[in-house]
């Protein structure tokens, strides 16, 4: 698999403070708009004090033209790194372990959403199709509000695949589907070593990758809609999964 090589960028506090906190990845440039909220962090104030060969500061007027983009609060950081890691490098120590698989969701707000919601439920990694499916972009990243940094990205190129290899490592799968033979999302033990596949809210999981999984689980609509949207549902199972674990 190719490695991540092109740069990136991302604006706001919480995602540039993420960034330069962490080690992960390489800051190229970072700009500022003068008397901003960012120039005035203590946080990013002392990391160009260190580097401010990688930083420029712009007037108002100058920044804005230039970045159009909407709650910037004055800074952008561009920058580089291995997004996406190797699944089949992964050793799985953990007693509860838990990967998501994406399947078939296209919309980058969604995605971003994932992240931020896996990123608070202390799951392990969320596995990406490299065809079918929305891929990492400036927008996903964005969404995240820098969660992206510490959860664990994996692009595979045939999910089925993977999934059989996380079975091999006796892995359950359970894949997030409306149909007559889906239990309840609660009746479903999220315990131990867990892949959990979504699908989008429209196309829903492809027929050969539901038949792969153990179980079909579903979280039932009382409204006139009949489905939520996928990072609803996501945040609905993983904190189903959190609570089983820490009644234990």
């Amino acid at each position: 698999m190719k490695r991540d090589a092109e740069e990136y960028f991302v604006y706001g506090l919480n995602n540039s403070i993420s960034l330069i906190n962490s080690e992960k990845y390489t800051i190229h440039s970072i700009v500022i708009m003068k008397d901003s909220i960012a120039q005035s962090n203590k946080t990013i104030s002392r990391y160009l004090q260190k580097n401010k060969s990688v930083s420029s500061i712009l007037n108002k007027k100058e920044f804005l033209s230039k970045y159009e983009y909407k709650h910037t609060q004055g800074i952008l950081i561009f920058f580089s790194g291995e997004l996406l890691k190797r699944f089949d490098e992964i050793k799985f120590h953990n007693k509860n372990i838990c990967y998501l698989i994406i399947d078939q969701i296209n919309d980058p707000q969604n995605l971003g959403q994932i992240i931020r919601t896996c990123e608070c439920a202390g799951i392990d990694g969320i596995i990406l199709p490299k065809h079918g499916s929305i891929h990492i972009t400036n927008s996903v990243l964005q969404v995240s509000q820098g969660a992206f940094i510490n959860v664990n990205l994996f692009m595979v190129t045939n999910i089925n695949n993977t999934i059989k290899k996380m079975q091999n490592s006796r892995f359950w799968i359970v894949g997030i589907e409306n149909s007559i033979d889906s239990k309840k999302w609660h009746e479903i033990d999220y315990k131990g070593k867990i892949g959990i596949v979504f699908g989008s809210e429209g196309k829903g999981i492809r027929r050969l990758v539901k038949e792969s999984c153990d179980f079909l689980a579903t979280i039932p609509m009382k409204g006139s809609i009949n489905s939520l949207n996928v990072s609803a549902t996501i945040s609905a199972i993983l904190f189903e999964r959190q609570r089983q674990i820490d009644s234990t």
